[in-house]
């Protein structure tokens, strides 16, 4: 798995790639981003598989300045994490923990 950042000129807003290697992504007939930044919507970001390598990406437009949580969902049933999130955090349900994206 692997976050990709671009900041803007101004550095006030980020574009941020998420990506899912093949050997994550053909585990799963879909993978969804679902996070702060979609209001934890498992139906709105859903990976698309456009890469000559198997892997998948979604990309967003953030603001910067901001820590967003977030995770993966495979199938509708299983969560992720990203390995290389800038640090995780204890859901509130304290079972589990999200990743943290700071930008």
């Amino acid at each position: 798995m692997a976050i990709i950042k671009k900041y803007s000129k101004d550095r006030r807003i980020c574009h941020v790639t998420f990506i899912l290697p093949k050997e994550i992504s053909e585990n799963f007939q879909q993978v969804s981003l679902v996070g702060e930044f979609n209001n934890w919507d498992i139906h709105k970001d859903i990976f698309s598989h456009n890469s000559p390598d198997g892997s998948c990406s979604a990309e967003y437009v953030l603001d910067a300045g901001k820590e967003y949580q977030f995770r993966y969902l495979g199938n509708g049933e299983t969560w992720l994490n990203e390995p290389e999130a800038d640090a995780e955090t204890i859901t509130h349900f304290g079972d589990s923990k999200n990743s943290i994206l700071a930008i």
